[in-house]
């Protein structure tokens, strides 16, 4: 232990250089090289760690010192915010060693990474549906970790960020009303879809006072024969808004509606 101390020191001394640090490149002396990678890292230097320790984990292979530097490596990742190549790194980690001394951290920090990679909702959101994944095995894989709650909470941001694009694409549909077509079916649809695959969402009011207004628009364009119909639908869908959000922000509007609707269906 002593000696691994000093050996820490000594390094952490000639490293001050880039000629040294060229020099450590080219030398065969792998448990220096691995001293100077685990102090590059503690120094924050993490591209030059990564740059190590790349070469380490297939030269140690089948000692703990390739399994930590297997480790490190994703962490270097992580803190230059490569978090695609940290993921990745970090997969490779609990694949080979699915029972390391890391792996709890590293199936986390596999779903920590792609969370924080994850684009704004309008996006694609593929990337999302894989962090919610990753963060979902390592809830099933460690589910009496101090990390849980975090975990959980990551998840829930991604759902929102689901459930986001999800509204705007109700909302475009309803902003193009007629335009080539019923969006305001489409809107209703995927409004409902979202409600159903998220009920706890935070924007249940939201999505179900654009349900309501294409409802009404939907009545209000439609053929006579299905008038009454829609307008009735509308009143109900009015009901179920009110007795859900008696508060909302949104009921002078969703007044509006059913009185324009009663007003139709008593004439």
């Amino acid at each position: 232990m002593k000696k691994n101390l000093i050996l820490i020191l000594f390094t952490a001394l000639i490293l001050s250089s880039c000629g040294e640090y060229n020099k450590l490149l080219k030398s065969t002396d792998y448990e220096y090289k691995y001293e100077a990678a685990k102090n590059y890292f503690a120094k924050g230097q993490y591209n030059r760690g990564a740059t190590l320790l790349n070469e380490l984990i297939t030269i140690l292979k089948g000692t703990d010192k390739a399994e930590e530097s297997l480790y490190m490596l994703g962490m270097c990742y992580y803190n230059q915010e490569d978090y695609q190549t940290a993921a990745q790194t970090f997969t490779q980690y609990y694949n080979v060693y699915p029972r390391g001394t890391y792996t709890e951290l590293a199936r986390f920090h596999a779903g920590k990474a792609l969370f924080l990679d994850t684009p704004e909702p309008r996006l694609d959101q593929t990337s999302t549906y894989d962090a919610i994944q990753q963060l979902q095995m390592f809830m099933e894989y460690f589910p009496q970790s101090s990390k849980k709650e975090e975990a959980q909470n990551m998840i829930f941001a991604l759902q929102d960020k689901l459930v986001m694009k999800e509204y705007l694409s109700a909302k475009l549909y309803y902003n193009l009303g007629n335009y080539l077509g019923n969006n305001y079916l489409s809107c209703v649809i995927t409004a409902q879809n979202a409600l159903k695959d998220y009920p706890y969402t935070t924007l249940r009011e939201d999505l179900s006072i654009l349900i309501l207004r294409a409802k009404y628009e939907m009545a209000v364009y439609s053929v006579e024969e299905k008038k009454n119909e829609r307008y009735r639908e509308t009143v109900d869908e009015y009901y179920a808004f009110k007795n859900e959000f008696p508060d909302s922000k949104y009921m002078k509007d969703a007044d509006r509606i059913f009185k324009e609707s009663e007003k139709v269906l008593g004439d």
